[in-house]
């Protein structure tokens, strides 16, 4: 299954900190029903490439409609077909290698 990074940047507000930016787009992949892993400079999100790319769509739009004047999204995916891909099996691989 393919995998989505996606990392939102407001740029020209008045706060440092982004999180709430980043927690309103959580909420709304929640309410996908997809699965998710928050790191701190971005959010992984598994799911069918029509999902994710609708997704990190409404992510971006989600942030504009916040009254950002300029938004920054950047999106990787990870989309492998010689064989199964899932979140966890990522993490769970790296993990293992390290013992």
């Amino acid at each position: 299954m393919p995998l989505l990074e996606i990392s939102v940047v407001p740029v020209g507000t008045s706060m440092a900190s982004f999180s709430s930016f980043v927690s309103d787009a959580v909420r709304l992949i929640e309410q996908k029903g997809l699965n998710y892993q928050v790191t701190p400079t971005a959010t992984v999100i598994e799911g069918d490439i029509d999902q994710l790319m609708e997704t990190a769509r409404e992510i971006h739009r989600q942030a504009v409609a916040n009254g950002i004047n300029r938004v920054i999204t950047n999106i990787t995916i990870d989309d492998r077909t010689d064989k199964q891909l899932d979140l966890k099996q990522q993490v769970d691989i790296v993990q293992q290698s390290l013992h």
